[in-house]
């Protein structure tokens, strides 16, 4: 069964940004996309490199390693050489908190 995670205050992230978290042992990556929130797994499905450490260019998290590139509201690989997507998580602002769904 899902549930949600608290990975700290909304706000500490702005518009345009992204930080990388742990919840429950995955390394993810929340941007915030003008004031909307999404959460991509942080691996490149190429070659596992760490997609957080990429640059975000218009909903697009670009990998550091090859430059393959992942819409962050889908987890669609956008770009070879990646073709398989990242793996994406349910986000929701409550009372200010971020939270993440887990499984």
């Amino acid at each position: 069964m899902a549930r949600w995670v608290n990975v700290g205050r909304a706000d500490e992230i702005g518009p345009g940004q992204k930080k990388i978290f742990e919840v429950d042992g995955v390394m993810v990556v929340v941007v915030n996309l003008r004031g909307e929130y999404f959460c991509v797994e942080d691996v490149c499905t190429h070659d596992g490199g760490p997609l957080g450490e990429g640059e975000l260019d218009d909903g697009q998290l670009v990998c550091p390693r090859h430059g393959a590139r992942f819409d962050v509201r889908t987890g669609d690989a956008l770009t070879l050489p990646a073709f398989e997507p990242v793996a994406t998580y349910q986000v929701k602002v409550q009372d200010g908190d971020l939270l993440i769904e887990s499984y």
